[in-house]
C-alpha cells in the first residue's frame, strides 16, 4: 500500500540529521542520560514519518522547536550564496525555465532549485568532475540528453529538466528520491534499495554526505522560489 508522507516531515528530518553532521555536540548525551534536544527531534519527526499520524498541529510544533534549535546551531551563509546569477538576477532563465518545465512537466520551483544549488545560476560553471553549466551535466549525460553544448542555457535547462523528468517519472513522483539521484545517480540510489521518500528519510546516512546536504539545499532553495 503506497503512504503518502507530508514531504514537509521528510524536510524537516533531513534538516535535523544535516544539523546534527554541523554540530558535534548535538549527539552528546545529557547527563541524566536522556538525549539531545536535536535527536529527541529527529526520533519524534521519524515516528510520525513511521507511523503516518502526524497532526498538523504536530508539523507546526515541530517547526518551531527546528527553528529555535536552529539558532543555536545553523552556521551563517549555510548554502554558500544569495539566490542571482554572476548578472545578479535569476530572471534571466525564467522563460527557459518555465517552457522546460511545462515541455517535461516539472514545476519551475524545483528547476531553479537544481540550478541555484548545481551553479549559483552561472552558466559557465565547471565542476572538479567536469559537469557543465546551469545544471551541471557531465558528458555523457548531456549527450545522452541531446545536449551539444553544455555551455548554451536553452540546451543545458532542457536537458536538466528532460533527466529530472524522468527520475520524478523513475520514482514515482518522490522528489527528495529523485534529488538523489540527480546527484549521486540512480543506479547508487537502487543499489541501496531506496525507492521513495519514506527510505530517503530512513536510509539517509547511507547516501553520500554531499548527497544528504544537496537534497535538502534543494528543497529549501526550490521553496523560497515558490512563494
Amino acid at each position: 500500500m503506497n503512504v503518502t508522507t507530508d514531504p514537509r516531515i521528510i524536510k524537516q528530518i533531513l534538516l535535523t540529521q544535516w544539523m546534527s553532521e554541523l554540530n558535534p555536540l548535538s549527539n552528546v548525551k545529557e547527563t541524566d542520560g536522556t538525549a539531545s534536544e536535536g535527536s529527541s527531534l529527529f526520533d519524534m519527526l521519524l515516528n510520525q514519518l513511521s507511523t503516518n499520524t502526524s497532526s498538523q498541529a504536530s508539523i507546526v510544533d515541530a517547526s518551531a522547536d527546528l527553528s529555535r534549535i536552529s539558532a543555536l546551531s545553523m552556521p551563517t551563509a549555510s548554502w554558500g550564496g544569495a539566490l542571482t546569477d554572476d548578472s545578479g538576477s535569476s530572471s534571466a532563465y525564467d522563460d527557459l525555465i518555465a517552457a522546460a518545465g511545462a515541455k517535461y512537466g516539472v514545476d519551475p520551483a524545483l528547476i531553479k532549485g537544481v540550478v541555484q544549488s548545481e551553479s549559483s545560476f552561472n552558466p559557465n560553471a565547471v565542476s572538479s568532475a567536469g559537469a557543465k553549466g546551469l545544471m551541471q551535466l557531465m558528458d555523457d549525460t548531456a549527450r545522452g540528453l541531446g545536449v551539444e553544448n553544455s555551455f548554451d542555457p536553452a540546451q543545458n535547462i532542457d536537458g536538466g529538466t528532460r533527466f529530472l523528468s524522468y527520475l520524478l517519472r523513475k520514482y514515482e513522483g518522490n522528489v527528495s528520491t529523485a534529488l538523489a539521484a540527480y546527484n549521486a545517480g540512480p543506479g547508487r540510489v537502487d543499489r541501496l534499495g531506496i525507492k521513495n521518500d519514506q527510505d530517503i528519510a530512513i536510509n539517509l546516512d547511507k547516501l553520500p554526505s554531499e548527497t544528504q546536504k544537496y537534497i535538502y539545499k534543494v528543497l529549501n532553495a526550490s521553496a523560497q522560489w515558490s512563494i
